[in-house]
């Protein structure tokens, strides 16, 4: 199905990666799409309208969405793709830096629904897609912190799709393998320090995560699920894209007994 241009979508992190393949391809079929940055000037040649915005900022949020509303007199889709990632023994990840992850993964996009959901309701429809990750569904080592944000936003996708139902507005969680991004650069890495117990156990791990990234798949293909989200009458809550074994641990984590999917994943590792 392909959009009249009266269909406005919002992306919010959509100068790179994830973000502007899903912008990119929506454009192409014809949605009005918005994207949002924190630094949009970086960007003079984005495909579509970026504005300034960090999701860590309510009232940056507030004005955004009123703006967007105002000009278009609609916002028919919100993709809650901003976010940042984080790697660290939980013992020795900073306090701060927790907050920071949980403020850009999990209540940005909370106060992202909240000013979309007025709007929605003036117009009896609307769908919102959180772009969550398979890491949410699994508490990966060194990677605990965002595993945390991730899984806190689907499951407070689920307890809001209750809560609107009545409002002809429609949610959906996507969550998304390791695909080819900048995410690497733009993580904040608990430094490895010299006589940690965890010090060789992290160093490791950190290099294969970075290597699963670096080998990721093409992010069209989320952009791909999303437009396929997009056309469905009645979303599921929960989609997933990546590579089979990332999806098809989900699975074996439903029907292993705990301990011995916790050894997979050890063994994964190398841990």
């Amino acid at each position: 199905m392909i959009a009249t241009e009266t269909e406005v979508i919002l992306i919010t992190g959509g100068s790179s990666g994830i973000g502007k393949s899903i912008g990119n391809f929506l454009l192409s079929k014809g949605y009005k799409v918005y994207g949002t940055s924190r630094t949009p000037q970086k960007y003079p040649d984005a495909s579509f309208p970026l504005v300034t915005l960090d999701v860590a900022q309510k009232d940056q949020i507030n004005t955004v969405v009123q703006e967007i509303y105002s000009k278009e007199g609609r916002i028919d889709v919100l993709i809650n793709n901003a976010g940042i990632g984080i790697t660290g023994p939980v013992e020795e990840t900073p306090n701060e830096e927790i907050l920071k992850a949980f403020a850009v993964n999990f209540f940005g996009p909370i106060d992202m629904i909240k000013a979309v959901l007025p709007c929605m309701r003036k117009q009896h429809k609307g769908l919102i897609i959180n772009i969550t990750s398979i890491a949410g569904y699994i508490g990966l080592p060194y990677r605990g912190v965002y595993s945390a944000t991730k899984s806190a936003l689907e499951i407070i996708t689920e307890s809001l799709r209750t809560e609107t139902k009545d409002f002809g507005i429609r949610m959906a969680n996507l969550a998304p393998g390791d695909f080819a991004t900048d995410i690497a650069q733009r993580r904040f890495h608990s430094p490895v320090i010299k006589k940690s117990p965890y010090e060789q156990s992290y160093k490791n791990t950190l290099q294969l995560i970075n290597n699963h990234v670096d080998k990721g798949l093409d992010p069209i293909r989320v952009a791909k699920a999303v437009f396929k989200i997009m056309n469905q009458q009645n979303p599921k809550i929960h989609y997933k894209t990546g590579s089979f074994f990332q999806k098809f641990s989900i699975l074996l984590k439903r029907i292993l007994p705990d301990r011995i999917f916790e050894r997979l994943i050890l063994n994964h590792h190398n841990l």
